[in-house]
């Protein structure tokens, strides 16, 4: 039995196994990873542009971000809508790094302790980190519920359709079109 809170790894194999690993310019592999943003206090497509920008200073290269979603809040109601998107980003962090690190961007667009699934500024999920799989008190990968929510799985889908579940190994689209969730997810226009 495994002590509390200690990092487990692991990985599972995927169709995208066979695909050259990513360098970074000294060198490092870097790791495919998928967040999910989301704000509804505020300008909420500025706290997700900021975010965007501020995932690059934190060590997180940005490659293709999804479009963005206007949706319902799910688990605490009484809310503001959302305003969600998914980014497909490359980084050299570790698990727990790259954790801290988006803690740091969140803090840095203006999230506060607040209510749990409550409203606020922005918050940022690691969805996906390539085919690892991490279970500790801290954190979970890939993400407890993201094959349960709609709004991140549309996001996703439009950016990654075929990437797998490591553990259950299903697609993004099968477990879209599985989903028990019937929140609203609308594409956001954005002007301009």
């Amino acid at each position: 039995m495994r002590p509390s809170g200690r990092l487990t790894l692991g990985t599972m194999p995927t169709d995208s196994d066979h695909t050259a690993p990513l360098a970074s310019p000294a060198g490092h592999e870097l790791k495919q990873v998928y967040l999910s943003l989301g704000s509804n206090l505020g300008d909420r497509v500025a706290n997700a542009r900021k975010a965007i920008a501020e995932l690059d200073k934190a060590g997180i290269k940005v490659r293709r971000v999804s479009s963005f979603y206007k949706t319902e809040p799910v688990d605490f109601n009484p809310q503001a809508w959302f305003l969600n998107c998914v980014v497909e980003a490359a980084t050299g962090l570790m698990p727990l790094q790259l954790l801290k690190a988006v803690k740091s961007v969140e803090r840095a667009v203006g999230r506060r302790p607040g209510v749990s699934k409550g409203p606020r500024a922005i918050d940022i999920d690691i969805l996906l980190y390539e085919n690892v799989v991490v279970r500790s008190s801290a954190l979970t990968i890939p993400h407890a519920r993201m094959s349960e929510r709609r709004f991140v799985l549309i996001p996703l889908r439009e950016l990654a359709p075929a990437a797998r579940h490591p553990v259950s190994m299903r697609t993004v689209t099968d477990m879209l079109q599985d989903s028990r969730d019937l929140s609203q997810v609308v594409r956001f226009k954005l002007e301009g």
